[in-house]
């Protein structure tokens, strides 16, 4: 597999391009013998689990409750809700998007990355400690995303680095993308979606192989955890993981193609965090996508759900659902003539902040309560679309101090006069 060029490959290096994945997936011992290939040779696309599911469980749904569905309703959690970071817009014609971050009142709305035109950040995460957010980065040159990291001051942007470059052949590497990088609870593994392989030649600009990988936030010790696409070459699209709050599994977002069961399906699935227990967690019919997040307290998983059509249509809906998949529940009024984008929980679980888009209108950031309530608008924005918040505890950037001027002194008034008073002179 190729590496990027002109970087040494150190023992922690080679140890990537190994991609083992991890406890309880892979007998690496067996593969090496079964492929007869040498340590680090093996294509990513070839790593196998031991006993790969051929139909991932499905567990049973119940039908999407009332607007406003209060079951399971979370139990507060003492955190400090910090700052948001959003997905934006900047310019008229929406080919180049960046990350911004906002006060929990929607207030001091600042941008933090400075990608090149027509580039697009986008699917920010925050690490626990609030000190860096991670997004992905679209080439606009070639179509593939990276995965980048940029401290919440907007200083020291960076790429993650990659598992291969694309520029020295071989088909683990062909149409290789990277993107929607998530943090885990610890602070330890970024979750994040990779997809590689030839285009379908069916037309319909699918690759070969999509599924999630782990990975040290330095870019190290990778490893596979699912195999969604490793038999079903061209059949969908893994994407947008979330951890639970234990960091002991991981929703995402499976997309299926045209030649998917059911084809141009949307729904969210559950997985262990050592690649066990893969189980369907929405029912097709809702289209739910988009990257779900967990309550803080781990009782309730937060979703969008998107027709079919066109993106941004209108017509979806903000739900909620138990992590065993039951208790379906609508927070937003349905049907609807507004378009919704992703939700995510504050830190402390009493508010969700969500993009939606009214009918004929720009996309802006709301908040409302876990039980749908309370609805009210974070920003007011005419071209920026703001979509996929992220609500962490970083605390907003201190104000610039200014240091005092020495007043000037003021000549002697005679005795009995009262003083003049200068004009006062606007600051810009």
């Amino acid at each position: 597999m190729a590496r990027i060029t002109g970087t040494p490959q150190t023992p922690t290096s080679r140890a990537r391009t190994r991609a083992s994945a991890g406890a309880g997936l892979l007998l690496l011992g067996t593969l090496l013998t079964g492929c007869g290939a040498e340590p680090g040779e093996i294509p990513l696309s070839e790593i196998r689990p031991e006993s790969p599911s051929a139909t991932p469980e499905t567990t049973s749904t119940a039908a999407p409750g009332v607007v406003g569905a209060a079951a399971g309703a979370p139990v507060a959690v003492t955190a400090h809700n910090g700052l948001i970071v959003s997905r934006a817009y900047t310019d008229t014609s929406r080919s180049t998007s960046a990350i911004v971050t906002l006060a929990p009142d929607g207030s001091g709305q600042r941008q933090i990355t400075q990608p090149p035109d027509r580039a697009r950040d986008d699917r920010p995460d925050w690490s626990p400690d609030g000190t860096t957010v991670v997004f992905d980065r679209t080439d606009p040159q070639t179509g593939a995303a990276r995965l980048w990291a940029v401290a919440t001051s907007g200083e020291g942007a960076h790429q993650i680095s990659q598992l291969c470059d694309s520029s020295g052949g071989g088909a683990d590497c062909a149409n290789e993308d990277e993107r929607a990088p998530a943090y885990s609870p610890n602070g330890k593994q970024l979750a994040f979606s990779r997809s590689w392989g030839a285009l379908d030649p069916a037309g319909n600009n699918q690759t070969q192989y999509s599924d999630l990988y782990l990975m040290s936030p330095d870019g190290t010790d990778v490893q596979r955890l699912t195999f969604l696409t490793n038999d079903k070459p061209y059949s969908g699209s893994v994407s947008n993981p979330s951890w639970s709050p234990d960091g002991k599994q991981l929703t995402f977002e499976y997309r299926t193609s045209a030649s998917g069961q059911p084809a141009a399906g949307r729904a969210i699935y559950v997985v262990n965090a050592d690649g066990t227990g893969l189980r369907q967690l929405t029912p097709w019919d809702l289209r739910a996508g988009d990257r779900a997040d967990w309550s803080p307290d781990g009782t309730r998983i937060l979703f969008t759900t998107y027709p079919a059509g066109p993106d941004n249509a209108p017509g979806g809906g903000i739900y909620t659902v138990h992590p065993d998949g039951s208790a379906i529940g609508a927070l937003t009024p349905a049907p609807s003539d507004a378009f919704y984008g992703a939700a995510a929980y504050a830190p402390d679980g009493q508010s969700i902040v969500f993009t939606e888009a009214p009918a004929g209108a720009s996309a802006d950031l709301y908040s409302m309560r876990p039980d749908g309530t309370g609805v009210a608008r974070l920003t007011t924005t005419t071209d920026k679309w703001l979509n996929r918040p992220s609500w962490g505890t970083a605390e907003p950037p201190a104000a610039p101090t200014q240091t005092p001027q020495p007043e000037a002194q003021q000549p002697a008034q005679a005795q009995g006069q009262a003083p003049t008073e200068e004009p006062q002179s606007e600051e810009e």
